[in-house]
């Protein structure tokens, strides 16, 4: 009984050996030589033409797109808007430079390409008329230097106004291609509270000029910078140790700016608080 079940464990181990190379028909793991060399060259064809196909494939979209404006844009007229200092909360002690560095820093490392000397290589533009360029192929761009923002430009006054308790916020549209708003679009803010807050805007009225418009993609309008609102909270000591939240939209424009969808359509919602 032992001896057989020894020859069943021995011819195991020589079936195993042999599906492994049987050197009797020169078959490894069941297939000669010719077949495994047929079965790669067919996978081989096979990826090859899904290689080639993927390729063409990708080739012939690719003719169907511009360089210079995107071939689908579901947002071209409705902007959203951002603020900076990039915060949606903006805490700090007017007693204490601490407190307020990483706000002013952002600000100012923001506000670099609108240095004077640099927005000065730019356009004299004529003010409220859109600036079509479409026949040529690199785009010039009209002038806004951070001097536009006055009071909140960080060069008369370089902490924005935080050392006093009367912090800067700057406010911007998202770049949309082609877009021309209709009217006169300007930055109202108002605080969410029972008494309003005064507020001072710069340029005046926080007005986008129609000169900046319209944007012509970043390749073929490589030198443009976005219009800014620059808002000054003239906050009292009164406010003082209490959150304020700050609601900033676009009016007198055709923008939509009341999605209840999408928040920042249109209008930007912040907190400023300020401590002693």
């Amino acid at each position: 009984m032992s001896n057989k079940e020894e020859k069943t464990e021995e011819q195991n181990q020589t079936n195993w050996k042999d599906f492994i190379y049987n050197p009797r028909s020169g078959e490894f793991i069941g297939r000669t030589a010719s077949s495994w060399a047929l079965i790669f060259l067919f996978y081989l064809v096979f990826y090859g033409f899904l290689a080639g196909m993927f390729s063409l494939t990708m080739w012939v979209m690719l003719q169907t797109l511009d360089d210079y404006t995107p071939k689908y844009r579901d947002r071209v007229s409705n902007p959203g808007l951002v603020i900076r200092p990039k915060y949606m909360e903006i805490v700090f002690n007017q007693t204490d430079p601490s407190k307020y560095l990483k706000y002013v820093q952002h600000l100012e490392s923001f506000l670099q390409p609108y240095n004077d000397t640099e927005q000065e290589q730019n356009e004299m533009c004529v003010a409220g008329q859109y600036f079509d360029q479409d026949a040529q192929v690199e785009k010039k761009v009209c002038q806004f230097k951070r001097s536009f923002l006055r009071q909140c430009s960080g060069l008369s006054d370089t902490t924005f106004g935080y050392s006093t308790g009367k912090p800067c916020v700057l406010v911007k549209m998202n770049r949309i291609i082609g877009l021309k708003p209709q009217g006169g679009p300007y930055i109202n803010c108002t605080a969410k509270r029972e008494h309003p807050l005064q507020m001072q805007y710069f340029p005046s009225e926080g007005k986008f000029d129609k000169m900046y418009f319209p944007y012509y993609g970043k390749k073929a309008h490589p030198k443009y910078v976005q219009p800014l609102v620059a808002v000054k909270l003239l906050l009292t000591k009164e406010d003082y140790n209490t959150e304020i939240t700050v609601e900033c939209r676009i009016d007198g424009s055709d923008l939509r700016n009341n999605d209840d969808r999408d928040k920042f359509l249109g209008r930007v919602t912040f907190k400023v608080k300020v401590t002693e």
